[in-house]
């Protein structure tokens, strides 16, 4: 049977808006950001040459800048080191969390927005990390729906891989990523909450008997630090 393997990377390290949900923002990578990037190259390459495992030649990334940037700096970077030519394809499908018409807005207009509209209940203490919880607007998504919405496409992209074991890359956003890794049984929903990812550091799941397993790379332990993507 074919190995199913799969690394999924957080962006880099990009110009985030201070106190603002990040899932919508259109910045770029910093300078450090665009060289953790350059830095996952190798580790991938000592990955597929420890498990035998071909690179895929396309990365699969969220078409929000700053992870495209990270998905196209890590297939530069990948081709000169290869000599084979890795390209990027990016989707919508792999976006962080929609927080849908408060695209963008701090968390305290947020607030406030929510507080001005009679319709709306009170937001819990914990709305932002909140698995569940989809914010009382107009195109807004909880965790999990970013959670099942990439997992999905993780598994399309998985369904015709060829003949060869392969390592398929994706690059998208922490909170949608972990929430992913639950909904495909890798991550318990209750450790959710206990990490994070670093910025461009691969995590390896391999789909073995119908489910799929952590098989390497670190998640990032969590220290009561706000949720961010």
């Amino acid at each position: 049977m074919v190995r199913t393997v799969i690394a999924l990377l957080r962006h880099g390290d990009y110009h985030q808006q201070a106190d603002t949900p990040s899932a919508l923002q259109p910045w770029p990578l910093t300078e450090t950001g665009r060289a953790q990037a350059r830095a996952a190259a190798p580790q991938l390459m000592d990955f597929c040459a420890e498990h035998q495992l071909t690179l895929a030649h396309q990365i699969d990334c969220s078409s929000l800048l700053r992870a495209w940037q990270t998905a196209q700096i890590l297939a530069d970077e990948l081709t000169r080191l290869t000599g084979t030519a890795v390209t990027t394809a990016s989707f919508d499908a792999l976006w962080e969390r929609n927080v849908g018409s408060a695209a963008n807005l701090t968390t305290t207009q947020i607030q406030q927005a929510v507080a001005s509209d009679p319709r709306c209940p009170p937001l819990p203490d914990n709305w932002k990390s909140d698995s569940h919880f989809r914010l009382p607007l107009p195109g807004a998504e909880s965790l999990m729906d970013a959670g099942h919405r990439v997992a999905s496409h993780i598994e399309g992209a998985m369904t015709n891989t060829g003949s060869d074991p392969q390592l398929k890359v994706f690059v998208g956003h922490g909170a949608a990523i972990r929430h992913a890794a639950s909904v495909m049984g890798a991550l318990a929903e209750s450790d959710i909450p206990t990490l994070s990812m670093y910025h461009a550091q691969p995590v390896f799941l391999e789909r073995i008997d119908d489910h799929w397993h952590h098989i390497g790379g670190n998640w990032k332990i969590r220290h009561r630090e706000a949720h961010a993507d």
